[in-house]
């Protein structure tokens, strides 16, 4: 944050900026509303992590701190060529499959667990129907992992999988009805030059 108040001082130093560091909502309830109407950042996809139920929950959440002409803009990676979609996980330099890796040496590191990562593999699943990606690890025998933080031991079958990650991409119809049901009036996207990601801009 304090790397971002610099940037932002340094390419916008008539902006006036007050950094807030928190839980979403304990932030929320710190801000006080102006007479003019506010604009919501909420950039990065991170949306697209959500079940789409648990999404309009969220959204309908955010909603309920903002004023009728607030503005909301939203980031969402947009759905495309299924091939390009799923060579960004299962890419070739194995980058994700070290990110999803990395949750198992946490819980080791954290929870005092003892999983071992050679016995582990990366597995990412798109379905261009309804736009998920999911990404999965795979366990590559049969086998126990003690968490000593919780004093309790875990089973994994062979091939059997842990589902780590829900990444939702959109069209242009999935991002108005996800405005609509989530109290917003959609407004406008804007997209980068390949058309693969938007901000979409709401209303309240």
């Amino acid at each position: 944050m304090d790397l971002l108040e610099e940037d932002l001082n340094d390419s916008l130093p008539e902006l006036d900026i007050k950094p807030l560091v928190g839980d979403y909502f304990k932030v929320l309830d710190n801000l006080k509303h102006g007479k003019r109407p506010a604009l919501f950042l909420f950039l990065g996809s991170n949306i697209g992590n959500y079940e789409k139920k648990d999404a309009i929950h969220l959204l309908k959440m955010f909603g309920q701190y903002m004023q009728p002409g607030d503005h909301f803009l939203i980031g969402m990676d947009l759905k495309k060529n299924p091939r390009t979609i799923l060579e960004a996980y299962d890419d070739k330099h194995g980058i994700t499959r070290l990110f999803n890796l990395n949750l198992l040496r946490r819980m080791n590191r954290e929870l005092g667990a003892n999983f071992d990562l050679n016995k582990f593999d990366f597995y990412a699943y798109y379905n261009p129907k309804n736009g998920q990606l999911r990404s999965m690890l795979v366990s590559l025998e049969e086998q126990s992992v003690f968490f000593a933080a919780m004093e309790k031991e875990f089973h994994f079958s062979a091939n059997e999988l842990i589902w780590t990650e829900l990444s939702q991409k959109f069209n242009l119809e999935d991002i108005k009805d996800l405005a609509h049901q989530s109290g917003f009036k959609f407004k406008k996207n804007f997209y980068d030059q390949k058309k693969y990601f938007t901000d979409s801009l709401w209303i309240k």
